[in-house]
């Protein structure tokens, strides 16, 4: 990169030297064009200042300058030059100046560059807590690259930032904080992916300087060689590596380049290492054919200079967990200086460089390990845009250069900002109702209206990268159906379609519990029967809970009949066909002799008293070693239930005077009854599937009680069990079957 020169403001930026600089590589077309930037810019831009302070002219003519070492093309350089003169909003695109008189490739470049510029300026705004987290500034990064369609606008937006940062040092103006931060939490991991490392590195050193001037000193001072030096050792050393490859008769590309300041303090800092322990301050790289050239190079890196002992890791044949794969080692030459070498094959180097194993991968993740999360399709834009760089650089053939990303607008994202400048993802075709759902539920459906860039738009809109939204909410409120109407397009993302949808059911529900309500206290009027306990009614009609009853009324997938039938001294509705209705059926088996349904004993102890009789309780049928409470009943002794039983909760909440305490006693071999509870498609054989399940497990099953509706099966098996241990393996069993959903009743 180029020296940091601090520039002079009596002269003009767009000289000569300058020019023959900038143009060097460009060929007559290309030059014509950057001249008439340069005169255009020269025109408008001279006496303005940046925000950091900086002469606009002299800033776009360095900025010039870092792209042309970058080797991108005259409009990319031309739009550095375009891209500090304000546009004329009011102006069709058409009608612009600019546009007629440089194209309309050049005014892409120009607009995308800055709408980045604008969110440089609105992420600086941004309250701590709206940005704090590694999630926020990762969200930044993947809105500036989906912003910039074109790689060129990216390259303009860190050549533009890495001069900010040089003329901060050259000229001794102070740099705010904020500024270096927001360099190394957003520029610079794009630099990184990027694999532009000759601006990343240089972005790092400038913003450390910055944030952290003593540290930076201090680091400074303790290496032994200038960069200069240290160069000039990684050169001297390539070449006698190189030379003995050639003699070995080993092809190789071999490059190194040595550790910056603000990479040895992260060293430091991550790994708790103090400066003297540092054996990578300088590294190289060889990349070669196949595997065996990998250890052929190993063994002649050992016999030239003298290895480091553990600090050789061998990722060929021990891969990391991501699959990274390569020779890493530490030597030393004769006066002691350690230097790193990775060696690795083409394909190796391919894999790190652009597949999972990317270097930004493990390298931004520290301390912590593991892997950035990053969505597939962005990881793919990486890819493409590195790949592209890679071509540029090595100056191929066109025709070979990457077709570009993938395209898949179905899995596309788009990146829109909160009035805070928190930035939110969504689909491709969100609108501001997605963005409101994306917030908080309750928000989405109280969203009445949205204003996109300060102006109220359609809650139709469809939103696009970089757009700052802003809903308005009603105080209360829902959604409306015209919501979920697809044509209608209010609604792109899944996940808002279906909190819609909830919202919806819910009120569907409360309105049907409601309905189905009125309708059971009619028919119990009608019965005289008003003091019944609802929920205790519902259970012994196979009902969860008394809401489930009343949909189940109100939807007429339940008569009404059965309860005067179970009120009138029937059991359940199982007993009595429902006319209408598919059939149901119940089959009885007997009992084993140890089942306490024919010994009586339930093995449960009370607390405190002798000789007290006990009995399970039918609702919910506890078996050790599920936690049981007893309730003294009327002439039936002491009724054991389930703790977690709602009959006994309605049972403790009427008469609490007659809880007592109770617990399992040696329960021997005494086995209980459960009862499970099945729901699964009817189909053929599906009571034999279940049969044998049971009869795998060697559980006797006492009862099966089954009945249908719409082609759904609903079984009740009563098995006897020894403990819970053989009721989780019952339910296991069960759950494995296809289609089957089995519970505890």
């Amino acid at each position: 990169m180029a020296t940091i020169v601090p520039p002079d403001p009596e002269k003009s930026p767009f000289d000569a030297q300058w020019f023959e600089r900038a143009c060097a590589d460009l060929d007559e077309n290309g030059r014509r064009l950057l001249r008439d930037a340069a005169d255009w810019a020269g025109e408008h831009a001279t006496g303005i200042l940046a925000t950091t302070g900086e002469p606009l002219a002299q800033h776009s003519a360095a900025v010039v300058l870092i792209l042309a070492e970058l080797g991108t093309d005259a409009q990319a350089r031309a739009s550095a030059l375009l891209t500090v003169l304000r546009p004329d909003s009011s102006r069709n695109e058409r009608d612009d100046p600019l546009f007629k008189r440089f194209g309309p490739e050049v005014m892409s470049l120009v607009q995308g560059t800055r709408a980045l510029l604008r969110l440089g300026h609105l992420a600086g705004q941004a309250t701590d807590q709206a940005t704090a987290g590694t999630d926020q500034k990762e969200m930044q990064r993947k809105m500036l690259l989906a912003m910039a369609a074109d790689l060129r606008i990216v390259l303009l937006r860190l050549a533009s930032r890495l001069q900010s940062l040089r003329w901060h040092a050259a000229s001794k103006t102070p740099c705010p904080k904020s500024f270096a931060r927001e360099t190394m939490e957003l520029y610079t991991p794009l630099a990184n992916r990027l694999g532009i490392w000759q601006i990343k590195w240089e972005m790092e050193d400038l913003a450390f300087r910055f944030m952290e001037p003593d540290t930076y000193k201090t680091i400074a001072r303790q290496l032994e060689e200038k960069r200069v030096e240290r160069e000039a050792f990684i050169g001297e050393t390539l070449e006698r590596l190189r030379t003995a490859l050639k003699e070995a008769r080993i092809s190789a590309d071999v490059s190194g380049r040595p550790k910056h300041i603000y990479s040895i303090w992260n060293k430091m800092r991550n790994k708790n290492l103090a400066f003297s322990q540092l054996y990578d301050l300088r590294a190289l790289r060889v990349i070669v054919d196949d595997e065996r050239a990998c250890y052929a190079v190993l063994a002649l890196v050992h016999s030239m200079w003298t290895p480091v002992s553990d600090e050789f890791d061998d990722y060929i044949s021990r891969p990391k967990p991501n699959g990274y794969r390569s020779l890493h080692t530490v030597v030393a030459d004769a006066q002691g200086r350690t230097f790193e070498i990775q060696i690795r094959t083409h394909e190796m180097h391919e894999f790190a460089e652009y597949g999972m194993a990317a270097h930004w991968r493990y390298k931004e993740a520290g301390p912590r390990g593991g892997q950035v999360a990053a969505s597939g399709g962005y990881d793919q834009k990486i890819a493409w845009m590195r790949q592209l760089l890679a071509w540029d650089k090595d100056e191929a053939d066109p025709s070979k250069a990457p077709n570009g990303p993938e395209k898949n607008p179905a899995g596309e994202r788009i990146y829109v900002m909160t009035p805070q400048a928190r930035v939110i993802e969504l689909p491709a075709g969100a609108t501001p109702v997605d963005f409101a759902y994306y917030l908080h539920t309750d928000l989405g459906h109280r969203c009445r209206g949205a204003r996109v860039d300060g102006q109220m738009v359609p809650l139709l809109t469809k939103l696009a990268t970089g757009q700052t939204v802003e809903i308005i909410a009603a105080k209360s409120g829902g959604p409306s159906r015209d919501w979920l109407n697809p044509q209608l397009g209010f609604l792109a993302s899944p996940r808002s379609r279906a909190k819609v949808r909830a919202w919806f059911n819910a009120i569907e529900l409360q309105q049907r519990i409601s309905q189905g309500q009125a309708m059971v206290e009619k028919e119990l009027q009608r019965l005289g029967k008003t003091a019944v306990n609802l929920e205790q009614m519902a259970q012994q009609l196979d009902f969860a809970c008394a809401d489930d009853l009343y949909v189940a009324v109100a939807k007429e997938e339940f008569s009404l009949r059965q309860i005067d039938y179970l009120l009138m001294g029937g059991k359940s509705r199982a007993a009595e066909a429902e006319p209408g209705a598919e059939s149901a059926e119940a089959r009885i088996y007997g009992s084993r002799d140890d089942s306490v349904a024919r010994t009586g004993k339930s093995g449960v102890l009370v607390v405190g008293v002798d000789s007290l009789m006990t009995q399970l309780a039918r609702c919910c049928r506890p078996a050790p070693p599920d936690s049981i409470v007893g309730f003294v009943t009327r002439g039936r002794g002491v009724s054991i239930h389930r703790r977690d039983c709602s009959a006994y909760a309605a049972l403790a909440a009427r008469n609490p005077e007659r809880l007592i305490d109770v617990d399992w006693g040696n329960t021997g071999d005494a086995v209980y009854p459960v009862d499970i509870s099945i729901h699964a498609p009817e189909r053929p054989n599906l009571l034999r599937d279940l049969s044998e399940v049971f009869a795998k497990l060697r559980l006797n099953v006492v009862s099966v009680n089954t009945h249908s509706r719409r082609s759904l099966a609903h079984m009740v098996f009563t098995i006897e069990v020894k403990s819970g241990e053989q009721i989780g393996k019952a339910l296991a069993a069960l759950n494995e079957l296809s289609g089957v959903t089995a519970a505890r009743h």
